[in-house]
């Protein structure tokens, strides 16, 4: 007989500040366990060397994560110029060291510009992508160096927040599976003196802000004082997640047979992509796609509908 999972049954999204030196599966279990939730997964980890916006997903809202893994981020980094290390960050050790020239802002706008749209990126040795089933970064502590596929991303916009000595601050609107730490030894190759990240923050992830993060104190204190009770009022609603998606309403008998897996007619649905679905009285059932013949099919449905 299969073991019942212990905890509750919660259902929603948190908007997490995660601090710096905390791995993002250390987070995830930390929340877990002040819920004392079922079920818990995160949309997209975060190196322990950054801090920001990690939203996690609690019970049901787990079905929509991944497509919060597709989302576009927002990310400020700190690049340290002059310095090209191991991890491409602060946490490795300094293998090269150049001189830092004297970059006019005009200068930098060129440089970064050449980042900006549709480009290729190598993957870093210090990366959670496996080979052969071996993560990357375990290879790379052993010394050992694998060729890596480059990846297409989007650099949406690039901007200069300060730039003084060997200190460059960006904001970085990008696309999923963008790595910060690549583009900074990028900016510091083109600009002959190699670079690496010393702080990085997430701001956003698709259509949530880094506004109402709350930090690891605040939720601490908020379990301690008012419970389960007020933990569940900080989750947000799990429709909140695909809040720029086309939604389509059905009936009580149209989502009767849908959420039996048929694809179902519906007058006024979109002509193609992915829906939100929703049931009478504002019930959110998941997420669907229209067909090719125009019928309106599951693609991912949460029990509790």
């Amino acid at each position: 007989m299969a073991r019942r999972k212990s905890g509750r049954e919660v259902n929603g999204i948190l908007l997490f500040d995660k601090p710096v030196g905390m791995s993002s599966n250390a987070v995830l279990q930390r929340i877990k366990r002040i819920f004392n939730a079922r079920k818990a997964g995160h949309t997209g980890s975060l190196d322990p060397l950054a801090s920001g916006l990690l939203p996690i997903c609690l019970g049901e809202a787990t079905k929509i994560s991944g497509f919060l893994l597709d989302a576009d981020k927002r990310y400020q980094a700190t690049i340290k110029l002059g310095i090209k290390t191991t991890t491409g960050d602060a946490e490795g050790e300094a293998i090269l060291t150049r001189e830092v020239g004297h970059y006019s802002n005009p200068k930098l706008e060129l440089v970064l510009a050449e980042f900006l749209g549709d480009i290729e990126q190598i993957p870093p040795m210090y990366s959670a992508l496996k080979k052969d089933g071996q993560p990357l970064y375990k290879l790379a502590r052993k010394g050992i160096e694998v060729e890596r596929k480059g990846r297409n991303i989007k650099i949406h916009s690039i901007e200069i927040l300060a730039a003084e000595g060997d200190l460059l601050e960006l904001d970085v609107h990008c696309s999923k599976g963008t790595y910060i730490r690549t583009l900074a030894e990028d900016i510091g190759e083109r600009l002959g003196c190699g670079a690496h990240v010393a702080l990085l923050r997430r701001f956003s992830v698709g259509p949530f802000s880094g506004k109402k993060m709350i930090t690891a104190a605040q939720l601490e204190n908020i379990a301690e004082e008012g419970g389960f009770e007020a933990l569940d009022q900080l989750l947000l609603p799990m429709e909140s997640a695909l809040v720029n998606w086309p939604e389509v309403r059905l009936s009580q008998d149209v989502a009767f047979f849908l959420k039996r897996g048929q694809a179902v007619m519906v007058p006024k649905a979109p002509r193609e992509g992915l829906v939100k679905l929703f049931a009478e009285e504002n019930v959110f059932l998941g997420v669907g796609y229209i067909m090719d013949d125009g019928r309106v099919a599951p693609r991912r449905l949460l029990n509790s509908a």
